[in-house]
């Protein structure tokens, strides 16, 4: 593929990325590329600072790794360029390519359509807090925002706490419960059944903690739009066709992919390696939340902070 020429307003960029990188003590620099630049001698101009390119263009992809530069695919693009760049970052966190504490500079196009331009230094832990109510209320979805806001809560807490100081991954679906139901089967005996619909109620403390305890069984938990715990360890009969995910999400994740897909439901996926909780709507991820070591708290969407700069 044939390299463009780098200008040189992008060079000087590159020399203020690797001296803030090295003042900030970052991890990496994170480049967004929509061009075929000479990665190997971005590379070289960073050092000391490691190069971390993320693209959505499939013919850069072999471009990046020719030039023994690290990679983060990105393989289905967001509607922002804000979007995108959390995209880059939750995928180098997959990839152990970073770290959820790490702190990294952003080169980016902010401004220009192709062209980088923009640069942002950015600590992990405090971005990847930051999901707001807006974040769900983007989901065209019938479920109550206060309904997927416990779910995901409970499915945070999970992730991040495990049960008994062991890991613990599990499945939610939430909404259109009764197609949910018919599209699957027990697989171990319903925790559930025989108890009043006040009593499986998910905004209720202790159904919330008899979930915590259950999620160590196999099986998926089906909650309906009105919080409803209508049963739990679910197997998920849903197919997986049509359906594409990243590469190394396992069993449960496919399921909830599937699930959605086929019910118009919100499903949630609690990764048992990782803690990683991951939001699926129509058979692909629309949110994730890496686990944090502080507890994550909701905020209204007036008060979502500013993107980093």
């Amino acid at each position: 593929m044939k390299r463009i020429e780098t200008s040189k307003s992008f060079l000087e960029l590159l020399d203020a990325a690797r001296r803030i990188a090295t003042e900030v003590d970052a991890q990496a620099v994170v480049l967004l590329a929509e061009r075929a630049y000479d990665f190997a001698k971005i590379r070289d101009t960073l050092k000391p600072a490691r190069l971390v390119v993320a693209t959505d263009r499939m013919d850069l992809f072999r471009t990046v790794l020719d030039d023994d530069v690290d990679l983060v695919p990105l393989i289905q693009e967001p509607e922002t360029r804000r979007q995108q760049l959390s995209q880059a970052l939750l995928e180098a966190i997959a990839d152990e390519l970073l770290q959820s504490g790490d702190k990294v500079v952003a080169l980016y196009p902010g401004f220009e359509l192709h062209d980088v331009d923009t640069l942002s230094v950015i600590s992990l832990g405090e971005h990847l807090s930051k999901l707001t109510s807006r974040d769900l209320q983007l989901l065209k979805t019938k479920v109550p925002l206060e309904t997927l806001r416990v779910v995901v809560d409970v499915a945070v807490e999970i992730g991040r706490e495990g049960r008994e100081g062991k890991p613990v991954g599990t499945l939610f679906v939430v909404g259109n419960h009764r197609k949910v139901l018919k599209m699957s089967h027990e697989q171990v005996h319903d925790p559930f059944r025989g108890y009043s619909a006040k009593e499986r109620q998910i905004r209720d403390p202790r159904v919330r903690e008899s979930v915590k305890e259950i999620a160590q069984l196999d099986g998926a938990f089906i909650i309906g739009a009105d919080g409803v715990v209508y049963s739990g360890g679910r197997h998920l009969d849903a197919p997986a066709t049509g359906i594409t995910l990243s590469k190394g999400l396992g069993a449960r994740h496919w399921a909830a992919a599937a699930i959605s897909k086929a019910t118009d439901c919100i499903s949630i996926a609690v990764s048992e390696s990782t803690g990683t909780v991951r939001i699926f709507q129509g058979g692909k991820v629309v949110l994730r939340i890496e686990p944090m070591h502080r507890a994550m708290k909701w905020q209204d969407g007036d008060g979502e902070a500013e993107e980093e700069k």
